[in-house]
């Protein structure tokens, strides 16, 4: 991407599955960047979700509380996404994973520069259009899993029904990889290892 002649804000998404890299890249592309001279703000999308009282036990299937409910996407439409080209300051639920449970913090937004999000689901029809460009992360399952955590290997019939069974719906209702601007395949790099 040619940022030589860029101003204002760019909206950059990192999108991909579990253990594909997305955090790594995301470090990466700040260092890159800020090398070059711009202001880059990261947000992960993870730290907007929701307490687990909202996306447990609901009466739902387990990858639907994770695909609907892990976030509030139509709020983070209006007050996150929505607000990320001009407003100068956001107001925002940040999850604490300690305490379960949600703080109003307020953020900054720098003048002109790129504001990059990574996270998982980005290409979601309640969020797509607000990016100026999307990266799309793929990675084999079987591979993605050896990435995870010993705990989390240890209960791949969680990962199954939870987590898997979300994604492939994301995959087969919007299709991010064609949706995306890039398509990378980590599958080879050590991005995305389990620490």
């Amino acid at each position: 991407m040619d940022w030589q002649d860029f101003s204002g804000r760019a909206i950059l998404g990192i999108d991909g599955f579990s253990r594909t890299g997305k955090t790594k890249l995301s470090k990466e592309l700040e260092a890159h960047l800020t090398k070059q001279g711009l202001t880059v703000y990261v947000f992960h999308i993870d730290d907007f979700i929701v307490e687990k009282k909202r996306r447990y036990g609901t009466g739902l299937e387990e990858w639907q509380e994770y695909y609907f409910l892990q976030w509030e996407a139509e709020h983070l439409a209006e007050f996150f996404f929505g607000k990320l080209k001009t407003a100068e300051q956001l107001n925002l639920w940040v999850y604490d994973a300690d305490r379960d449970s949600r703080s109003l913090q307020t953020f900054t937004l720098p003048g002109e520069g790129v504001i990059l999000i990574e996270g998982v689901f980005l290409q979601r029809k309640e969020w797509r259009h607000f990016f100026d460009c999307v990266a799309y992360l793929e990675c084999p399952a079987d591979q993605r899993f050896l990435r995870e955590s010993e705990t989390m290997r240890g209960n791949s019939a969680l990962l199954k029904r939870r987590y898997w069974k979300a994604e492939a719906y994301y995959e087969e209702m919007l299709r991010p990889a064609e949706q995306a601007d890039w398509v990378l395949d980590s599958s080879t790099s050590k991005i995305g290892d389990a620490t």
